[in-house]
């Protein structure tokens, strides 16, 4: 420290040149006096002379230059400076001098800090309105709660979720991302506010919940572990209405559904709808959320990956994760039902058996869809077959999964892009720039009959089907179909139903995973939450 110190031009050893300045003539004879060296430093110069030889090294070549302290520049370039450093190494730039650290307390440094590291651009210097400086914004607000930035799923049984916390101005708010109310998978996504933290007079940060329909209300959160968090209201008393029950209930389903019991006809549907109220209600006052990350992409996926809504018949619409993985894509479920509840894969998709549909005249008879899927899950049944019966003679650690199967690794270096790629894209021009007509056959179901009516091509596919409970899982054929580079379609072989997917259109930060193997993991964990 001593060395450090004296590098910087303070401390014991030579002390601050400016404090040496502010002396009075007495005071500087009496420092003057003093030994101008501390015995660490002796020991150092010792050191040093003896490795110049016995001449002390006054011929071993020109003087050094003298030495420029930190301390002797102006006090608006070190401003400058020290905002331009990580917020997390100026705690330790304080410790350096009485000087850094009073520096330090300049709040121009921590609001670039909070515009750089956080993108907080309002103008914050409303703040001293309040009395709170930009420095305790940064530490005791974004620094402190920075681990829960970012996309996570709450663990509300089989139904998930997608909660997305960001900086918010001068607050941290958790927003829950809804879909669009059923059938209307183009229209933008819906969000409401589940918590927010905020700073009240330089006191610690206050965390408030944000559910029900009386304002904001005493919270509380906690990071129990890496990649997981939860929440705690403490007035549940806010998320009551006067009306009781009822009155929850359909305030919830206008929000939910954007439409009263009485609208829904179908008997079944609101059964699901009941249940998913009576289920989601018990969870109004503590909640578990579990990191997400976006999916990775590579310049020979077929589209983007990322998030997408899609039609689930009664079950309304669902949020998907489209990854891509090799020679195989998939879908997974981040919000979910009774039957397949958050987390599972709902759509796997084979990319090395691509599928030619017929004329639209022969495409609306299902046998003739349904004839060209089975002949190709045939094909692609024979292939696994071969390859179980290879495996032998390829070796320990070859042939250990066939293309389509989930646990390909997608830790492998050089990855394999899927067959066809090339061809797809040269053939698309063919029909300027339209791809080939498409239509549902005749007897396939539809939540959204405004689908589109041309795609640029199709892959075979297996759906996840399963009783109530997740029940009796299986995956079934089918065929996805790309329209364009943010709408695809399933159709369920076995259900006779067609699923629309639109891309979520909207930005995320602190998403992105660290890794392949760490998106690869938390889809593993999500997925074993509700196996």
């Amino acid at each position: 420290m001593a060395v450090c110190a004296r590098l910087c031009g303070v401390g014991p050893a030579r002390g601050c040149r400016r404090r040496q300045q502010r002396r009075g003539p007495a005071e500087t004879a009496a420092a003057d006096s003093e030994p101008d060296t501390d015995p660490e430093e002796e020991c150092i110069a010792a050191g040093a002379a003896a490795l110049c030889g016995p001449e002390g090294g006054r011929g071993a070549g020109p003087s050094p230059p003298p030495r420029c302290s930190l301390l002797e520049l102006p006090p608006e370039l070190l401003v400058e400076i020290f905002a331009s450093l990580p917020g997390t190494d100026l705690p330790s730039l304080a410790q350096v001098c009485t000087r850094f650290r009073r520096i330090l307390l300049t709040d121009t440094i921590w609001r670039r800090r909070c515009r750089e590291e956080y993108g907080v651009c309002e103008n914050l210097r409303k703040l001293e309105i309040t009395g709170v400086s930009c420095r305790d914004v940064y530490a005791k607000l974004l620094h402190r709660y920075r681990h829960i930035l970012g996309l996570w799923q709450p663990d509300i049984g089989p139904y998930g979720g997608l909660l997305n916390v960001v900086v918010d101005g001068l607050f941290i708010i958790g927003w829950m991302y809804l879909p669009p109310h059923d059938p209307h998978v183009d229209d933008p996504m819906r969000f409401k506010p589940l918590f927010r933290i905020h700073l009240m007079e330089r006191k610690s940060a206050t965390v408030e919940c944000m559910y029900g329909h009386r304002g904001p209300h005493n919270g509380h959160i906690q990071i129990v572990k890496k990649d997981e968090f939860s929440t705690k209201c403490n007035q549940t008393d806010h998320h009551r209405m006067s009306g009781g029950r009822q009155e929850e209930f359909r305030t919830w389903l206008r929000e939910e559904w954007g439409r009263t019991l009485e609208d829904i006809f179908h008997e079944h549907m609101q059964e699901l709808i009941l249940m998913k109220f009576i289920y989601t209600s018990q969870y109004d006052n503590c909640l578990t959320y579990r990191r997400i990350y976006l999916p990775p992409s590579h310049p020979d996926d077929l589209i983007q990956p990322g998030l997408f809504k899609g039609t689930y018949g009664s079950h309304g619409l669902e949020i998907v994760m489209l990854s891509f993985h090799g020679k195989c894509a998939r879908a997974t479920k981040i919000t979910g039902d009774p039957n397949i509840p958050a987390g599972q894969q709902t759509v796997e998709i084979d990319l090395m058996h691509r599928i030619q549909l017929p004329d639209v005249e022969t495409l609306r008879n299902f046998n003739e869809l349904s004839r060209i899927v089975l002949e190709v899950r045939e094909q692609v049944r024979l292939e696994q077959q071969q390859q179980q019966e290879d495996r032998p003679e390829d070796g320990e650690g070859h042939g250990r999964h066939s293309p389509g199967d989930p646990q390909h690794s997608p830790a492998q270096p050089d990855r394999e892009p899927w067959d066809g790629g090339a061809v797809a894209a040269e053939e698309q021009p063919a029909q300027g720039g339209q791809g080939q007509p498409f239509v549902l056959p005749v007897g396939v179901s539809s939540r959204n009959e405004d689908y589109p009516r041309t795609c640029r091509m199709c892959f075979y596919g297996t759906g996840l089907i399963a009783g109530h409970g997740f029940t009796s899982p299986e995956r079934t054929p089918g065929v996805f179909i790309l329209f364009d580079k943010d709408r695809f379609g399933f159709i369920w072989l076995e259900l006779k139903s067609f699923s629309l997917y639109s891309r979520v259109q909207a930005s995320f930060r602190n998403a992105d995973a660290p890794s392949p193997q760490a998106f690869e993991e938390m889809l593993k964990n999500i997925q074993s939450l509700t196996s």
